[in-house]
């Protein structure tokens, strides 16, 4: 009964626990290394400060903060873009993702690609879905929200799972009333 002992339980549940903080500190680091590459560095500036918090808030270890913080002020680091795309999903809902790339055309295809796969949904065009939102201190915040069906409710969950499993997806905002808020 290889596989089956409390140590195999324990390695595949840290395993798991692992694989999403790696995550999670990817997609920090790259928000770190980004907004040090904006102000070269000055750990003194309030949105590299604001960036650096929220990486502490996840546990994020000091060496790699520092790490992400040096690798912004090099020359060769590569330019990173920030991308909004709108869509409406299941049900209707409007879908905000905002993404952090090197390559703005992979990261379009990439979003294109799950969405069609998931639904048969496409990118709308700019504006269409942000009406539905109000930036209020970075986030995207729904204006009104609206109910699922219980269908559509499974579909909605299964593509924002898989949008943010993409590295380059910052964030997902979405105008659906979730139960757990």
């Amino acid at each position: 009964m290889s596989g089956h002992n409390k140590w195999s339980k324990i390695k595949h549940k840290k395993g798991a626990a692992d694989a999403k903080k790696s995550k999670v500190f990817s997609r920090l680091s790259k928000l770190i290394t980004s907004e040090s590459k904006r102000v070269n560095g000055d750990i003194t500036s309030p949105g590299l400060i604001t960036v650096i918090e929220a990486a502490k808030k996840e546990n994020m270890p000091k060496e790699n903060i520092e790490r992400a913080v040096k690798k912004g002020t090099e020359k060769d680091t590569l330019s990173m873009d920030s991308v909004t795309y709108e869509t409406y999903g299941p049900g209707g809902c409007a879908i905000i993702i905002e993404a952090l790339t090197d390559n703005k055309n992979r990261t379009a295809a990439e979003v294109r690609h799950i969405l069609a796969k998931n639904g048969g949904y496409e990118l709308a065009a700019q504006g269409s879905a942000l009406w539905a939102f109000s930036k209020v201190g970075g986030e995207w915040i729904p204006n009104s929200k609206m109910e699922l069906s219980e269908d559509d409710g499974e579909k909605y969950g299964t593509l924002l799972d898989l949008l943010e499993e993409n590295e380059d997806i910052q964030g997902v905002y979405t105008n659906v009333n979730d139960s757990e808020e």
